[in-house]
């Protein structure tokens, strides 16, 4: 069984920074044998990959993230961190954590606004 429950959402003006983090209860696998990821659902959009974290701490971000967002992962807290910097409106969305991928485990989200 896996729950996921993301913080640190917010508003924040456009060039500032946030730090979403992910804490993960599971069972019966550790939590550094899942691929965490972090999607994001804008208003009227489909849900898309943000960045994913690989259990060998690999990453992978989306092309309109790449540069501006870090996905990190401490398997000692069973957390996964998605720190966004340079934000711009564009990535206003509910950002969700995702455990084993898009058939995996899902958290509720948490809603980030970048408004002036």
């Amino acid at each position: 069984q896996v729950q996921l429950a993301e913080s640190g959402g917010g508003l924040v003006q456009p060039g500032g920074s946030l730090r979403l983090s992910c804490v993960v209860s599971v069972s019966p696998l550790p939590f550094s044998r899942y691929t965490m990821g972090w999607y994001r659902q804008a208003p009227g959009k489909e849900r898309e990959l943000v960045a994913t974290i690989y259990t060998s701490g690999s990453t992978k971000y989306a092309d309109s993230t790449r540069g501006r967002f870090t996905i990190s992962r401490d398997n000692a807290k069973n957390t996964v961190y998605l720190q966004s910097d340079a934000l711009k409106p564009e990535d206003t969305a509910v950002y969700f954590c995702n455990a084993g991928g898009p058939n995996g485990q899902w958290g509720p989200g948490t809603q980030v606004t970048v408004s002036s």
